[in-house]
């Protein structure tokens, strides 16, 4: 798949703090590209600068795309006046930008699901929608790529779930490229194509879904009413990648023969509270390379 940007030892430094060092980076045309990281770990930094709104002090980042249409940026909270509707929020910055239609402007509220808000102030706006809202004023001059910084964050699960399918729009039936940054990792898991993972101001892994799946696999999660006699049983079976995870096992081989592991837990006396198979998630994954989140 065609590149849309890519960055060469990106590099970001406040005085002897280095908020970004020597990030590589390449997203994909036509995907939904996730950053990962606690705060604090450069995420915003590194959107900031590839959106040009702060300058590396090393590296470089390179856009692929028409440079006539540029980067569309929503980096912390939307640029909003409160006291307009959203169709003049957007009608402003296509007048600045030299690309104002009524035609265009309905069709942005649309995209984003606002087409609907009529004469309604966006300072009266829900979070979703103001973040929508944010979506749209990002998209206007129809930029091929779109940066966005926590644009979930803080919502409730109905505004959570009307990004998500905002985003899924652009991408699936505008071909809209996205980066998306967020701590929500179940949902970005829900969404983005493609991940990075930021820590201490370094990328220390990037990956595909498809690549995720191949290096996470599967576990199964048994309880019984006595785990410890559970876990010698299992082992008896010849299976091993046995281990205790709070008031369940978490067993990584021998997935095909979850029959089996039952059958010998009943006939050795122990009732079986659960038994299923997860794959292992983007959580799970990031917090097995960086130990875990912690407050900055």
């Amino acid at each position: 798949m065609k590149k849309i940007l890519t960055t060469d030892n990106l590099t970001k430094q406040y005085g002897d703090k280095l908020a970004a060092s020597n990030i590589n980076i390449s997203i994909r045309e036509g995907e939904i590209y996730g950053l990962i990281g606690r705060n604090g770990a450069g995420k915003t930094t590194i959107m900031r600068m590839i959106s040009g709104l702060s300058a590396p002090t090393g590296g470089s980042y390179k856009y692929h795309g028409d440079d006539k249409r540029g980067i569309g940026v929503l980096i912390e909270s939307p640029g909003i006046y409160a006291n307009r509707t959203a169709f003049d929020n957007i009608k402003i910055k296509c007048i600045a930008m030299g690309c104002y239609s009524k035609e265009y402007v309905n069709g942005l509220l649309e995209t984003v699901g606002l087409a609907d808000t009529g004469k309604k102030r966006a300072g009266s706006f829900s979070l979703g929608m103001r973040q929508r809202l944010g979506i749209a004023l990002a998209l206007t001059g129809d930029p091929k790529l779109i940066v966005l910084d926590e644009p979930i964050n803080g919502l409730d699960p109905q505004g959570i779930a009307e990004v998500r399918r905002t985003l899924e729009k652009l991408r699936d039936e505008k071909r809209i490229t996205i980066m998306i940054s967020s701590h929500i990792l179940d949902e970005l898991g829900k969404l983005a194509d493609s991940y990075g993972i930021i820590n201490n101001g370094e990328l220390i892994d990037e990956f595909t879904n498809e690549e995720l799946l191949n290096r996470c696999g599967k576990y199964m999660t048994i309880s019984t009413d006595n785990n410890d006699r559970a876990a010698q049983i299992i082992g008896s079976l010849g299976i091993g990648g046995v281990k205790l995870s709070g008031d369940s096992l978490r067993v990584e081989d021998g997935l095909d023969r979850a029959a089996e592991i039952n059958r010998a837990l009943v006939s050795g006396g122990l009732a079986v509270n659960e038994l299923h198979t997860t794959n292992i998630s983007l959580e799970d994954y990031y917090l097995s390379l960086t130990g875990g989140y912690r407050n900055d």
